[in-house]
């Protein structure tokens, strides 16, 4: 399986902008700037993106457990908020908080948080870090 996006920046870091699509067009050339990424300007970054895959992998994950346990959820609500720090290597994403409220008929606490844990650790985005990554980059000499 395989899933594509791609992203597009023109200019500076600073006074740049760019766009970012997806390959399944939920996201076509939505624009990012350092503004929305680092000054809270009204808009998408790549970090909240994250956050945003990390809350829906996790709610299929945690289904997908409690459904291996015998449950059938009847509401799985997660919130991930994901903290950046500037740090001596750079900006470092440091902390995922994940803030799950489920329904879950028949469980008690004890499955559930057996489920919960399995799903944070099983969960592809919450493993996307320990990724091989491999690059083929090319500088192309035309003038944009």
């Amino acid at each position: 399986m395989e899933r594509k996006a791609s992203a597009v920046w023109k200019g500076g870091l600073k006074d740049g902008k760019g766009t970012v699509s997806s390959g399944s067009g939920v996201l076509s050339s939505t624009p990012y700037s350092f503004a929305t990424r680092f000054e809270n300007q009204p808009g998408t970054n790549p970090e909240e993106l994250i956050a945003a895959a990390h809350a829906a992998c996790f709610s299929m994950a945690l289904s997908a457990q409690l459904g291996t346990a015998g449950f059938s959820p009847k509401s799985i609500e997660t919130q991930a908020a994901l903290t950046m720090e500037k740090q001596d290597a750079g900006w470092t994403i440091t902390t995922i908080r994940l803030d799950v409220s489920a329904q879950v008929p028949g469980a008690d606490q004890a499955a559930f948080d057996k489920a919960a844990n399995a799903a944070k650790e099983g969960c592809p985005v919450s493993r996307v870090l320990k990724a091989k990554i491999v690059m083929n980059a090319k500088l192309e000499s035309k003038a944009a």
